[in-house]
Order: C-alpha cells, then sequence, then structure tokens
C-alpha cells in the first residue's frame, strides 16, 4: 500500500517550520481517581512527536479518550493525566489547549495537546465542516493512530481529506508494512492462528482467512464448535451448534484448496468452570455429557507447535485456552513458546493476546505485536480500513 511516510517528509526537509497536526492514539485507562493505569499507548506516541519537534516543526497532538458525548465536556473526559505524562515522557512542558477548533496558537520547536477531540460536534459522524476547519490548522496532518484506523471519523478521515499534506507517521506505517507482510505478501506456509469464545464474533475472519491460509488453527470456543462439526461430542461445552454449517463450509473451503483446520485430538476437560477445579486430560472422542472443554490437550499442543515451528508467516489472534487459569493455560504456553521459536514473520493482536505475549514474555520474540484491537480484527477479515484508504488516495494524488 503507498501512502505518504511522515519519516520520509522528515529525512527530505519538509518538516522545518511548518505545523503539524498529529492524531496519536492516547486513550489510556484511568482509575476512579484519573490516574493512568497503562501507559503504553502514551510511550508508543512519543517517537513520531520527537520526529516532529527535532525536524522543527510546530506540533499539535490529539487523542480521543474515553467515550464522552459531542459537545458536552465533562472532567473525566479531559486528556490533562495524558498531558502531564507525556511532559514527563518528553521532558518539556505540553500545554493542554481546549476550544481549538478555530485556531491554535503553537510555535516551531513546540508542542501542545489538544483536547479530546470526540468532543467536538461532529467528529464521530466526520462532518465536513469540522474537518476543514481541523485542516485549516495545519501544514501536514499525520495519522499515527491505528487503533482508530478502522473508524472514518473528523481526525482519522476528514482532515486528511482537506489537509494540505496527509501522511503516516511512524505507528501507522509499522502496522501496514507489518499486514502488508503477513497478508499480502506472506512467506509460505501462512499459518493464521483464531481463537475466543465465539464462532459468530470472528465468523468474517475465519471465512477471509479460509482462502488465504495454509493452516487455520482454531481454539477456545471456536475450536469447540469445529470439534462438533467434526462430530465429536463436547459435554456441556461452550459452543454455537447453530453455526455447525459455517465451521463445516470453512473446513471444506481449506481442504479443497489442499490446506487444512487441525482439528484437536486431546482436550483438557474440568466438571466447573474454576481455576482449582480437578483437571482431565481426555482423548476429543472420550468427552463427557458433563466435561466442559477448557483447553486443548498436550498432543494437540505438541502437534501445532511442529507446525507453527516449520511455518513462514504466523498470525495470531486469541488464547487456545482459558489461559487465565493456570490449569488451562497450558496449551495457550506451548502454542506461544512455538511462536517465539519458530523462524516465521509473526504478527499478533487482540486484548487476550497481548495478555498472553506478556503473561509468557515473549514480546521480544514476535515479529510485530499489533496494538489495534478492532482495527487489526478487520483487517483479518480482509476489509480496506477507513485511515488507510485515505492516506493511499492522497498519495495518488
Amino acid at each position: 500500500m503507498n501512502v505518504i511516510r511522515f519519516a520520509d517528509l522528515v529525512a527530505q526537509g519538509q518538516v522545518a517550520g511548518q505545523r503539524v497536526f498529529i492524531r496519536a492514539d492516547l486513550n489510556v485507562p484511568l482509575d476512579d481517581a484519573g490516574r493512568i493505569t497503562e501507559d503504553t499507548r502514551i510511550r508508543a506516541s512519543v517517537p513520531c512527536i520527537e520526529m516532529a519537534l527535532q525536524a522543527g516543526a510546530a506540533v499539535m497532538v490529539t487523542s480521543h479518550l474515553g467515550r464522552p458525548t459531542e459537545g458536552a465536556f465533562k472532567p473525566e473526559d479531559s486528556l490533562a493525566p495524558v498531558a502531564a505524562r507525556l511532559s514527563e515522557l518528553l521532558g518539556r512542558e505540553v500545554k493542554l489547549v481546549v476550544n481549538w477548533v478555530d485556531g491554535v496558537d503553537v510555535a516551531p520547536g513546540q508542542v501542545v495537546l489538544l483536547e479530546n477531540c470526540r468532543v467536538n460536534v461532529g467528529e464521530k459522524k466526520n462532518k465536513p465542516e469540522l474537518a476543514q476547519k481541523m485542516a485549516a490548522l495545519c501544514d501536514i496532518y499525520v495519522n499515527d493512530a491505528f487503533g482508530t484506523a478502522h473508524r472514518a471519523e473528523g481526525t482519522t478521515y476528514g482532515i486528511a481529506e482537506y489537509a494540505k499534506v496527509a501522511c503516516a507517521g511512524p505507528l501507522l506505517a509499522a502496522e501496514i508494512d507489518a499486514i502488508t507482510q503477513a497478508l499480502a505478501n506472506p512467506k509460505r506456509p501462512l499459518i493464521a492462528i483464531v481463537a475466543g469464545s465465539k464462532v459468530s464474533t470472528k465468523l468474517t475472519i475465519l471465512q477471509s482467512l479460509s482462502s488465504k491460509v495454509d493452516g487455520l488453527i482454531v481454539g477456545g470456543g471456536i475450536a469447540n464448535t469445529f470439534l462438533l462439526a467434526a462430530g465429536q461430542k463436547i459435554g456441556k461445552s461452550l459452543a454455537e451448534p447453530d453455526l455447525v454449517g459455517e465451521a463445516t463450509a470453512v473446513i471444506a473451503a481449506m481442504k479443497a484448496r489442499g490446506a487444512e483446520v487441525p482439528i484437536p485430538v486431546d482436550v483438557v476437560c474440568a466438571k466447573t468452570f474454576a481455576a482449582d477445579a480437578p483437571t482431565t486430560v481426555k482423548d476429543a472422542s472420550e468427552v463427557a455429557d458433563d466435561d466442559l472443554i477448557l483447553d486443548i490437550g498436550p498432543k494437540t499442543a505438541a502437534i501445532l507447535a511442529d507446525k507453527l515451528k516449520a511455518a513462514g508467516t504466523i498470525v495470531w489472534n486469541g488464547p487456545v485456552g482459558v489461559f487465565e487459569f493456570d490449569a488451562f493455560a497450558h496449551g495457550t504456553e506451548t502454542i506461544a513458546r512455538a511462536i517465539a521459536q519458530s523462524p516465521a514473520f509473526s504478527i499478533a493482536g487482540g486484548g487476550d493476546t497481548l495478555a498472553a505475549i506478556a503473561k509468557y514474555g515473549i514480546e521480544q520474540d514476535v515479529g510485530y505485536i499489533s496494538t489495534g484491537g478492532g482495527a487489526f480484527l478487520e483487517v483479518l477479515e480482509g476489509k480496506t480500513l477507513p485511515a488507510f484508504e485515505i492516506l493511499a488516495k492522497r498519495a495518488a494524488g
């Protein structure tokens, strides 16, 4: 995908003295006292801001925070805690600017944070009047917020239509490169892991990937539905019997291409859903009527690990068992360690996946960790994200 990259504009000397508007993703969790509890997104935004400052730009940064009501600002909607943390990380004052749509006072070498953009009337529905006003604030618009790339809003799409220059920041550019490497031009075999509680929430992803991948590993409640499709009993495990037909169709589509959906050969069961529930490893054909399947078994985990170690590219979304309970985490840990040891290029995304990566300390061994959540899932569905679309359109002139 061809987009203008902010790093290239900096390298070409086109940023000095320019007014740069950065749409970052600073939507961090806050506790009841308004303190930031986890600042990964803020830290991830710093390289783009520093790049602009070092190039001599007048820098404006904005983001949404939470779900404010447009036109009705409340204190809990404020980016004030983010401004304080950014000041610490950048080692300079980051002034918070309110009511900024009609004009911003910022000089080259300075950075200001523009208050919660979703408070502005017209942001969510991408009203042209708002987009044109925001575009008039800057010479260069930079989208560095992959987490919002699946939304066509004022600060993610509209401003890019009207700004003199619209480009991708380093975070967004890295996501585009990783996604292209994993899905558009993958080294094969391409193996995807799609796990989660429900087939219904990831059915379009499964259908989209079934035409692209060489192996489709399913886990969690999704795997239980596929076990039903393969004619196995699953006891009282979480599943969606009404989607067995769709699961069967995915298996058939893969088989027709010479690809496969490996069905678990053994599983870890318990009688109750609890961290301290006694566990039993059973062949998939021996699940009792009162069993809950809560993880893949060791034989299945070993088979899947071998496939992952032989892969050329791995896409990972979702743990394969109830990994929050240690008794049912072995499958996910085996998968995680196999991905870490594999020479394949790997891209991982989704909140539970990131939690598993952190739990097993393999951050340095995954090729690319996407912070996008919903945007990452929409890419896996085969959708073109609005933010990518408008940046590519602007790059094409």
